[in-house]
């Protein structure tokens, strides 16, 4: 259970009193940041893939043990969509900054907002995909976000 809830709480920070998945997501892009000095941004984003599928059966198996579906401290969902969004934002090292900064802004948004499919996922689909579903799909509008405002930025000045 310990290791189970080291996972799924992202090295516990969703069990911080405030704000779990902001502080989740914060944490995770941080660690997606270090990973992205290492590894194309590729294999970031298979790694946020391969996490989820490792996090649906691992939800499950939690909610089970807790009674309780999506809970606040669970917070993997919330690194797979952030290391979504960061892999698809066109990131690179002369602009890891700011796209850092608005993939981190657009997918606390979409997460927060749940537009369209991103809160059917969340109010439809149990277990899981639902727990990770709305965030993969939160990190994609993040991403795609992310990219368009650093074009138009970069169109501007």
């Amino acid at each position: 259970m310990n290791l189970r809830k080291f996972f799924l709480t992202v090295g516990f920070s969703g069990l911080f009193p405030k704000a779990p998945g902001t502080v989740g997501s914060f944490v995770a892009l941080i660690m997606g940041v270090v990973l992205l000095q290492y590894m194309h941004v590729s294999n970031l984003f298979m790694l946020a893939l391969l996490i989820s599928v490792i996090a649906v059966k691992q939800i499950d198996i939690y909610e089970e043990q807790v009674g309780a579906h999506d809970g606040k401290e669970i917070v993997i969902d919330e690194l797979a969509g952030m290391w979504i969004a960061l892999s698809i934002c066109g990131i690179n090292e002369s602009n890891m900054v700011i796209m850092s900064i608005l993939a981190f802004l657009y997918f606390r948004l979409f997460d927060i907002w749940k537009p369209s499919f991103i809160g059917k996922i969340d109010r439809d689909v149990k277990g899981g995909w639902g727990v990770m579903g709305d965030d993969l799909l939160a990190g994609v509008a993040g991403g795609i976000a992310a990219a368009g405002t650093y074009q138009v930025i970069t169109y501007f000045l």
